[in-house]
């Protein structure tokens, strides 16, 4: 089973079952999950190949929400699923190929369809540290920069360092083998009725109006919103906004 990081006790309300983007990592969403456990329980997993949880040659949709059904049966059967980016498209086949597991849907900043850009850069930049020279996150931030990746995603790929054992938290083989699956999205003839929220950051481009039509044949109750001032990593761009918006949408 996957990795999962509990908050708060169970309630009379489902759980929340939080899955995070590639290269992220449940820790990442510890801050929200915290203040939405106030209200039931939030489940932060690591999605496999990431953090703490197993590594594996496959990294497909169809296996990743098989991976959160395993969680979701194990916390009671039914909860409220959040997934950003990738963890959104899992989360939706989740929904698609165990509609019965899911109450409430959010899909943070990402569409079912295939996306052209590639992460094989930020890979290859990964790659590209010297582990055996690090005795601090900033010795490999300060190389992560030399190649030019971006401030914050600097300090975000090195969450999943593992200074310790100087290795990646990341299966970075088979997040590469795998990466245009990651970037695509299955076919499927499955349809989840149930509420969604498909929840876009403002200054983002993930989530466009010609991909509505895709997303209602898959969703036909999906409603959408935007957070303004906020990128693709809406959640740390304005957390207390997009709380907010998670928050009032599972409480309708």
């Amino acid at each position: 089973m996957l990795n999962r990081i509990v908050h708060g006790e169970p309630t009379d309300r489902p759980p929340l079952v939080i899955a995070h983007g590639l290269f992220g990592s449940g820790r990442n969403w510890g801050v929200i999950a915290r203040r939405l456990s106030d209200q039931r329980q939030v489940i932060a997993v690591d999605m496999r190949n990431h953090g703490a949880s197993a590594w594996s040659g496959r990294h497909d949709y169809p296996a990743m929400a098989d991976d959160l059904a395993e969680v979701i049966g194990a916390a009671g059967g039914v909860a409220d699923v959040s997934g950003h980016s990738m963890g959104g498209k899992a989360a939706m086949m989740l929904a698609l190929r165990h509609p019965d597991l899911v109450r409430r849907l959010v899909v943070a900043d990402i569409a079912p369809v295939a996306y052209a850009h590639s992460q094989m850069p930020m890979i290859a930049a990964m790659r590209a540290v010297d582990l055996s020279a690090l005795a601090r996150r900033s010795d490999a931030e300060e190389q992560l920069a030399a190649q030019g990746v971006e401030r914050a995603l600097q300090s975000f790929f090195t969450q999943s360092l593992d200074l310790a054992e100087r290795r990646w938290r990341l299966n970075l083989d088979a997040l590469e083998a795998e990466m245009d699956k990651i970037m695509g999205f299955p076919r499927t003839e499955a349809r989840w009725t149930g509420p969604a929220l498909f929840l876009s950051g403002g200054d983002s481009d993930y989530v466009r109006r010609e991909h509505r039509p895709a997303i209602k044949a898959l969703f036909p109750a999906a409603r959408f919103a935007r957070i303004p001032g906020a990128g693709h990593w809406l959640h740390a761009d304005r957390p207390r906004e997009f709380e907010g918006a998670v928050r009032a949408f599972l409480n309708a």
